[in-house]
């Protein structure tokens, strides 16, 4: 079994722990799969697999529990746990069994049990040989180091043996990687990549999570033509998503696409349509890295405390602006957005994933337009505005309310994010350079507009509710159905209570009468 030997300079010193230190949790848990041995007299190994190794030791919690068996299948075991617990009286457990499914990189049947509270995985040890043009391999009980050598790195390659309460390291180079820093893959490289291309994604999302450095090897392998191949042919692009998808949630977004667009993978992985209108360059790539980084550090610098969500679709949002007005022709003959193709095709993440990133890109535009009237530097834009947006005929002065509680009502709590983006390109300045070079600037832009709004009372505009309902228009109106006339009332009413939000549905009946006589007269 060939080793790698890919080196690496300068890369950074990672603390390590000598020993893993049990939580109480944890020793109970594994004290009790041991009485299971016990009882039973089984002779098996039980090791706990891969990442959980990795955390531990660099003294991080982990709660994701795999146990390796080396002459069981993890059904098997479970069953065994619970003819343990009915021995002694207790209550037995339910066993999930969660089939093989290479798509979804299960390889082998894994069963799941509950113990004090927390699920744990059984899996057997294996080995796998892959067939040509396959991701899936043809597996078979294994030895732990046959295990450990078909990890993806060998950070993942560390076992804590359970009956022994130790540590192995059957690469031989699981913990000097790991406090060198260094991803490395236990074979070499570009076998380990051919055989399961989804290894080059994994190998990506760690380097940039724990900030570790790729040795030079991998790099070229994961760059190779072939690798590229086997990525965009025997990956399906759900995996590649869920793998994209956990390093735009990681702790290190922007560096983890800057290393999938140094390694040439960028337009592998954001796969655009063939028929776009507008020209993709091979450069493209790089401006939308910078465009996240920048978004990220704006975002973090600015102090947004952000929701899970709306920090994940910030950061597509952002990496995607330089393609927010490029358009395809689909199979239907539609103009539609590149951004919707790449989420929902080549990424195949959630249809409101997509949606939510086009209405950021949208809100975009819009703030951008109104952004200059709230600071009150390009007052002959209100004109123009005014002429781009059917509003009531209230003063000026109201107007501003109207035009930012209308946007915020389309947008809803994503409205700070698309203000975020939309300060970053605040000015026309499409250049990143321009953009990189004024962060302090434009988030001083943000924070004024911010300001803006709260001070306006907009910021949960969305929960306003109607002072007068459709039924209510319809008699005020002496209609017999609702209709087009209904619906525009709506419109109008919604605009009134954003110009006066203090008015009652008293005023508001009041100037609709006024409004209908006006135009009665007129006609």
């Amino acid at each position: 079994m060939s080793k790698t030997n890919g080196t690496s300079s300068a890369s950074p010193l990672v603390v390590v722990k000598e020993n893993i230190d049990l939580t109480d949790k944890e020793k109970q848990i594994f004290d009790r799969l041991l009485d299971v041995l016990r009882h039973f007299k089984l002779e098996t190994k039980l090791r706990v697999a891969g990442g959980w190794v990795r955390d531990k030791l660099l003294g991080k919690e982990c709660y994701d529990i795999d146990i390796a068996l080396d002459d069981l299948l993890g059904r098997e075991f479970c069953e065994k746990v619970n003819e343990y617990l009915t021995s002694t009286g207790e209550e037995t457990h339910g066993i999930g069994v969660i089939q093989s499914n290479p798509d979804q990189s299960k390889h082998l049947e894994t069963a799941r049990m509950r113990l004090f509270d927390v699920w744990i995985d059984f899996v057997n040890l294996r080995s796998e040989d892959y067939a040509e043009n396959s991701r899936i391999p043809t597996m078979q009980f294994g030895s732990a180091e046959q295990d450990a050598y078909r990890r993806d790195l060998t950070i993942n390659s560390l076992f804590y043996n359970i009956n022994t309460s130790s540590v192995e390291d059957f690469t031989g180079r699981g913990l000097s990687d790991l406090k060198s820093g260094k991803i490395v893959t236990p074979l070499p490289p570009k076998e380990t990549f051919l055989d399961d291309p989804l290894r080059v994604l994994r190998a990506i999302r760690f380097n940039a999570r724990f900030e570790f450095e790729m040795v030079e090897e991998l790099k070229v392998a994961a760059a190779d033509n072939d690798v590229k191949s086997a990525i965009a042919d025997k990956i399906s692009r759900e995996r590649i998503g869920h793998e994209v998808d956990l390093m735009v949630s990681g702790n290190q977004p922007a560096k983890a696409m800057a290393c999938i667009s140094e390694l040439g993978l960028f337009w592998v992985v954001f796969t655009p349509p063939k028929d776009c209108e507008q020209l993709i360059s091979e450069e493209h790539d790089k401006v939308c890295v910078r465009y996240m980084d920048a978004a990220w550090r704006h975002m973090n610098e600015a102090g947004c405390n952000f929701s899970d969500e709306q920090r994940r679709l910030y950061l597509y949002a952002s990496l995607f602006i330089p393609l927010r007005k490029t358009v395809h022709i689909d199979n239907k003959k539609k103009r539609v957005p590149v951004v919707n193709y790449i989420i929902r095709n080549s990424l195949k993440l959630k249809a409101s994933d997509a949606d939510d990133v086009m209405r950021l890109h949208s809100t975009v535009e819009k703030f951008l337009s109104l952004i200059p009237f709230v600071l009150r530097k390009e007052d002959e834009q209100i004109g123009e505005i005014d002429r781009e947006t059917d509003t009531i005929d209230v003063h000026l002065s109201l107007k501003l309310r109207i035009w930012l509680g209308l946007l915020l009502r389309e947008i809803k709590d994503f409205w700070r994010p698309a203000l975020l983006i939309s300060t970053l390109l605040h000015n026309n300045d499409l250049s990143v350079d321009v953009i990189e070079g004024e962060l302090d600037k434009r988030r001083q832009v943000f924070r004024e507009v911010e300001q803006e709004i709260l001070k306006l009372g907009l910021e949960n505009v969305w929960e306003v509710k109607p002072l007068i309902n459709g039924k209510e228009i319809m008699k005020i109106l002496e209609l017999g159905k609702g209709g087009p006339v209904v619906s525009e009332w709506q419109r109008k009413l919604l605009q009134w209570q954003l110009a006066y939000p203090s008015g009652t549905a008293e005023e508001c009946v009041d100037w609709m009468t006024r409004q209908t006589q006006a135009k009665r007269a007129r006609t």
